[in-house]
């Protein structure tokens, strides 16, 4: 690897100190809840992030000269989850589903505003596709939030969309 921009080394070590704590939390929340499906989103999204950290960790070593890319998410889930059904969820499923969506959420925001400052190409595309991989994970945490009930979507009623819809239509084209 090269020199890095003092900005992405910056930026990197704040996400490591960042990812440090978040592993954990999801390890300890991985062994709380009951729901076999939501175990396997929280254990895949803490082995993404371990896999994070290995690359950021090889970005920042300067002895280390191989090409350097962000695995693709399935590569990160845990052999043995294949045929688990869905269980019974337990007291603190709902929370910290919660918690953990917004942990999937607040990391993909972080992610994408990082690389947008970050000047190394390939340091700002790895981080790009982290945000993208931990927007993968915020889908499968709303698919799961919206199976159990437990997330609402409020809906817009039809003239709200059509008043809006021609408003903005008009101030385009006319």
């Amino acid at each position: 690897m090269h020199n890095l921009p003092a900005a992405d080394l910056g930026i990197m070590a704040e996400h490591l100190s960042a990812h440090k704590g978040i592993i954990h939390k999801l390890n300890v929340y991985q062994r709380m809840v009951q729901s076999p499906q939501l175990k396997k989103i929280i254990r895949q999204q803490a082995n993404a992030m371990q896999g994070h950290v290995h690359i950021m960790l090889a970005f920042i070593d300067p002895a280390y000269h191989e090409p350097i890319e962000v695995p693709p998410l399935y590569v990160f889930e845990e052999k043995g989850y294949e045929n688990w059904q869905n269980g019974e969820a337990g007291e603190n499923d709902q929370w910290i589903a919660l918690e953990v969506h917004s942990t999937a959420k607040q990391m993909a925001d972080d992610n994408f505003s990082s690389a947008l400052m970050m000047k190394d190409m390939a340091v700002r595309n790895a981080h790009v596709e982290m945000a993208l991989q931990q927007t993968e994970l915020l889908r499968r945490y709303d698919a799961f939030l919206e199976e159990m009930g437990w997330m609402y979507v409020p809906l817009s009623d039809i003239k709200s969309q059509q008043d809006t819809y021609r408003h903005f239509y008009q101030a385009f084209y006319s």
